[in-house]
């Protein structure tokens, strides 16, 4: 099926993409401590009972992040959001690798899950339930979830697993016919 984004998604996409990297930077560089925000989200779509908690911790001001949640949530998964200004604390508690930060984290049946990671890669990663910390996929692929294009143009990206020592292996690929 065919689907054009929303202009809203568009403009998301679009305005807000800006943010979402002086996101991901700070997060890396940024000691600087904030105040942190929990935001109970409810799903319109039908929570799955069998889905786990997804607590996404990302800053106010990401647009993407929120899509990002949206699809989660439209997936079946209870979300909760917590905004926050300094990332860099969560991602180093949650074991994010350095150099393979996105805009948001997330908490979600036990693994950390970074960046803009589809939801099959989730619900395999929680199926499979490897000894890993969880997903990333660095940086913020255009047709990724939550980067949507209106084109429907998926540019290849890689979603890793992060093993329990911290390296990384290759899990899925996307966009590969982009």
């Amino acid at each position: 099926m065919n689907r054009t984004p929303s202009v809203s998604l568009l403009l998301s996409a679009v305005l807000l993409g800006s943010a979402c990297a002086r996101a991901s930077e700070e997060a890396v560089s940024s000691p600087a401590t904030a105040a942190v925000t929990a935001v109970a989200v409810t799903a319109e779509a039908t929570i799955d009972p069998e889905l786990p908690l997804a607590i996404v911790h990302k800053t106010a001001s990401c647009g993407c992040c929120g899509v990002w949640a949206d699809h989660l949530k439209a997936a079946g998964f209870p979300v909760e959001i917590r905004d926050t200004d300094d990332m860099h604390p969560i991602k180093q508690r949650l074991g994010v690798p350095a150099g393979k930060a996105s805009c948001h984290t997330a908490e979600i049946g036990g693994y950390v899950v970074e960046g803009h990671i589809p939801v099959s890669d989730i619900k395999r990663l929680l199926k499979e339930r490897p000894a890993a910390r969880g997903l990333v996929l660095p940086g913020m692929p255009a047709g990724s979830p939550g980067m949507e294009m209106p084109d429907d143009h998926v540019q290849p990206y890689t979603v890793e697993l992060v093993l329990a020592d911290g390296s990384t292996q290759p899990f899925a690929q996307h966009g590969q016919g982009g």
